[in-house]
C-alpha cells in the first residue's frame, strides 16, 4: 500500500490516477509573448522596425547617415506625396503609415502602439484590431491626400496609432467607463500635432477613421457578416475620397 493525504491506496489505484493526468502544456518564449501582448501588435512593431532598418540600410549605401533614413531612395519611394499619389502611385497611401523618419519616431510611435495596441487586440480579437488599424491608416493618408500640401512627403504610423485612442475611446464609451483620462492624453497630443513638422490632417483623419471602424463593429457585432459588409463600406468610402480629390488635381493641372 501506499501512504496518501487521507489513508493509503494502492500501488495499482496510483499508477492508474497518474496515468489519467495530463502533463501540463508548456509553450515557447515567443507564444507567451504574443498571448501578453499580441500577435498582431507585435508582427505590426516587427514590420515597422524592418523598414526603418531597410531605409536606414539604404541611406548609410549612398553615404548618408543611417540615421538620417529619410534621405534614402527607399524613403523617398514609399512616403505619401499627395501629388505622385495622384499621377497613379497609388501604394504610397499604405506604405507610408510603415515609415519613420529618424529613430526616435521610430521608438515612440513602436511604444504607442505596444500599449494602445495590445489592449484593443485583446479586446477586438486579432483580424477586427488588424482592421481598425488599416482603416486608421487609410483614414490618415485620405485626409492628407483631400486636404495636404500636394508637394508634402508625410510617413509614419501616427495616423493609426491615433485612429487605435479613437477606437479605444468608442469602446470605454459603449461600456459607459470613465474616458477623462484619455480625452486628456487626446487633448494633449493634439496640440502637439500643431508643432512644425507634423502632421495635423493625418493625426485627425487616423482618430476619425478608428473611431468610426469601431462603431461599426460595435453595431454589427453580432452579425460577423455584416462586420465584414461595414468595414468594407468604410474603405470603399475613404478610398473613393482618394480618388475624388485625385481627379480635382489632374483637372486642376
Amino acid at each position: 500500500m501506499v501512504p496518501a493525504s487521507v489513508g493509503f491506496q494502492c500501488p495499482e489505484c496510483v499508477r492508474e490516477g497518474q496515468a489519467s493526468v495530463r502533463a501540463p502544456r508548456r509553450g515557447s518564449g515567443l507564444q507567451a509573448v504574443g498571448r501578453r501582448w499580441g500577435a498582431v501588435t507585435l508582427s505590426l512593431i516587427a514590420v515597422n522596425v524592418a523598414m526603418f532598418l531597410v531605409t536606414a540600410i539604404s541611406a548609410g549605401i549612398l553615404g548618408v547617415s543611417p540615421v538620417d533614413n529619410y534621405l534614402s531612395p527607399v524613403f523617398g519611394a514609399l512616403s505619401q506625396v499627395p501629388f505622385l499619389v495622384d499621377t497613379g502611385q497609388w501604394w504610397r497611401l499604405f506604405t507610408a503609415a510603415f515609415l519613420h523618419i529618424g529613430p526616435v519616431h521610430l521608438v515612440l510611435n513602436m511604444l504607442a502602439l505596444l500599449v494602445f495596441g495590445s489592449e484593443l487586440e485583446r479586446q477586438l480579437g486579432r483580424w477586427r484590431f488588424l482592421a481598425v488599424y488599416l482603416l486608421s491608416a487609410l483614414g490618415g493618408a485620405t485626409a492628407i491626400q483631400v486636404l495636404g500640401e500636394p508637394g508634402g512627403a508625410v510617413a509614419g504610423a501616427s495616423t493609426a496609432i491615433y485612429g487605435l485612442l479613437g477606437a479605444l475611446g468608442v469602446l470605454m464609451l459603449v461600456r459607459r467607463q470613465d474616458i477623462r483620462g484619455l480625452v486628456a492624453l487626446l487633448a494633449i497630443n493634439v496640440f502637439i500635432s500643431f508643432l512644425p513638422g507634423v502632421s495635423l490632417l493625418g493625426h485627425l483623419g487616423g482618430l476619425v477613421a478608428g473611431a468610426v471602424t469601431a462603431g461599426v463593429l460595435v453595431l454589427t457585432r453580432r452579425r460577423p457578416a455584416m462586420q465584414v459588409a461595414g468595414l468594407i463600406l468604410v474603405a470603399v468610402v475613404l478610398l473613393v475620397l482618394c480618388v475624388s480629390a485625385s481627379s480635382v488635381a489632374v483637372v486642376g493641372l
